[in-house]
């Protein structure tokens, strides 16, 4: 493999263990890269919380050298920093891609032994950059750090945000804008669009090596199994359908749905259009491109098996010798799907409505809801809030059709072999007080852009650190905005 030249500073005091598994597959999959020098780099924000959780330490760094290390211009020991090299579906349509602004500097091994990417976003350009300045504007890097870590908090599968750096320098968009560069941590950044890469190139061996791989370090239950890659991709199916379950149940939408925003760990990756949903609708879309609505609110658990599909079809050569065989596994695993995600996600409206038990009826008294809530404009989260308390306040909840459905819900609650207060406490540690408000999001990223001020975000990010207590500093944060219909988010390239 090609060796660089970089500069590493001694940071063995603040506890990084790197190793570069990924570095060791084979060239095709990724191309050696250098983080771009920086005029003037200074921490924005710095996550203390997830530094303990890896067993790093930061505090005997000074700003300035924290303010380097974060901006990739003194690189920890150890590291051996890459581009990945990945395809992907965008909107549909196949294009060969690669980390055009992200290098990965290589996997930390936490103190459990497990490993975790550690990746510079926003760092100048790659192999793989294209026409692309490889740079990051700061807004969307503090947008990713507020989304990714509110997603934590709220239980769900997601890649992380360890800090955020301005560079002192300009990038240019639609107008000249802060540079910034996050660093993301995460089980792995193995795509979908890294199988399809592959494919691809019709390289069935290294798509062997990759699997063998991704399965050592996500799956290793799989690694001696007789069809270990059969049941690879069932097992990515069903992480899969637990994570677009979990979306749909806090409301999440996640805007740009591309097969290489699609992690094979099964962790919500890639945090650029993304945003909450308020009134309860099917339809809702934030992205400013997705003009047709291909990745709304609705469409999501589809479209999440439509991505597999386009996994399946990189892995049949290793699913079977045998061709007509190969394709009778995948598809009988893609028909598990819809089940799978139903499962996960009445599974989770249970919960959500105080239940411990199953009947058949269910899923109606669910859709009876959503069907109300659709209706008559109710917001999502609160109304599951509002819910969990024992007294419902407010006009809205005396519509008869909502009072019938009402009715028809505690009569259910009464089967339940537990008492009332029994559930209500259930759905309070399922049902969030706050999410990112968009507003709120916008408020905070304002602050910080416009005025250097990271006060608000700091405000909003402890809020939002506790999702489900509602305490009364929350207030202010539950509120959704007066009208949202003209929202729009942007990816941030």
């Amino acid at each position: 493999m090609t060796t660089l030249t970089i500069t590493v500073a001694d940071h063995d005091e603040t506890g990084w263990r790197f190793d570069n598994t990924y570095s060791r597959l084979p060239e095709v999959l990724f191309a050696p890269a250098i983080p771009a020098r920086v005029r003037a780099p200074r921490v924005s924000i710095l996550n203390d919380r997830l530094a303990l959780e890896l067993g790093l330490t930061f505090s005997t760094l000074s700003s300035e050298a924290a303010a380097s290390l974060f901006a990739g211009q003194d690189l920890p020991n150890g590291c051996q920093p890459i581009a990945q090299a990945y395809a992907g579906h965008q909107y549909g349509g196949f294009t060969m891609l690669g980390d055009g602004r992200a290098i990965l500097l290589g996997e930390h091994r936490i103190t459990s032994g497990r490993l975790v990417d550690i990746q510079l976003k926003g760092a100048g350009q790659t192999h793989y950059s294209r026409r692309g300045d490889g740079r990051a504007a700061l807004g969307p890097m503090l947008r990713e750090y507020l989304i990714s870590e509110a997603m934590a908090a709220l239980g769900i599968p997601t890649t992380r945000s360890l800090a955020v750096v301005t560079t002192g320098e300009k990038v240019h968009r639609a107008s000249a804008l802060r540079g910034a560069i996050l660093t993301r941590v995460a089980a792995s950044h193995i795509r979908v669009g890294t199988f399809e890469y592959l494919s691809a190139l019709q390289d069935v061996p290294n798509l062997r090596v990759l699997a063998d791989y991704a399965i050592e370090r996500h799956y290793p239950e799989l690694v001696d199994g007789p069809q270990k890659y059969v049941e690879f991709f069932r097992a990515v199916t069903d992480r899969q359908a637990s994570l677009i379950a979990r979306w749909q149940l806090i409301g999440f939408i996640h805007g740009v749905m591309n097969t290489d925003n699609m992690a094979i760990s099964g962790e919500t990756i890639d945090y650029g259009p993304c945003a909450f949903m308020n009134a309860y609708d099917p339809d809702t879309v934030f992205s400013s491109i997705d003009h047709a609505g291909r990745y709304r609110y609705g469409n999501q658990p589809r479209i999440a098996q439509w991505n597999l599909a386009r996994l399946a079809e990189t892995l049949l050569p290793l699913l079977d010798s045998d061709p007509e065989k190969a394709v009778t596994s995948a598809t009988e695993i893609l028909g598990e799907y819809p089940a799978l995600f139903e499962r996960y996600w009445l599974g989770g409206m249970r919960k959500k409505l105080g239940l411990q038990t199953a009947e058949a009826a269910d899923e109606d008294l669910v859709r009876k809801l959503l069907d109300w809530m659709q209706n008559s404009r109710a917001d999502f989260t609160n109304t599951f809030r509002d819910l969990s308390s024992e007294e419902l306040v407010g006009d809205r909840y005396r519509d008869p059709d909502f009072l019938t459905w009402y009715s028809r819900w505690q009569l259910r609650l009464n089967r339940e072999a537990r008492s009332k207060t029994s559930a209500y406490a259930l759905m309070r540690a399922v049902n969030p007080a706050v999410i990112p408000r968009n507003h709120r999001v916008e408020e905070a990223l304002s602050a910080a852009e416009d005025r250097d001020d990271l006060s608000v975000m700091h405000q909003l990010l402890a809020v939002l650190g506790a999702p489900y207590e509602g305490g009364t500093d929350s207030t202010r944060y539950r509120d959704p905005p007066s009208d949202d219909g003209d929202y729009r988010t942007f990816c941030g390239t």
